[in-house]
């Protein structure tokens, strides 16, 4: 695992408190920003992914 993935995880699971708490206080703000965590950690996790494979690619060629 790369930096990014971890990082993207993280903060992946960031959102996912932030989402809750928000429906448990009955805050949509910070439900909405939950889910803006969520996806901006997805989206880093994804490229951390590529650049996994791409290591990974490079690897099996040499």
């Amino acid at each position: 695992m790369n930096k990014d993935q971890v990082k993207g995880v993280a903060q992946k699971v960031k959102g996912k408190v932030n989402e809750a708490m928000g429906k448990v206080t009955g805050r949509p703000s910070r439900e909405l920003k939950g889910d803006a965590e969520q996806a901006a950690g997805q989206v880093r996790k994804d490229v951390g992914d590529a650049r996994e494979a791409a290591k990974d690619r490079t690897k099996r060629h040499h």
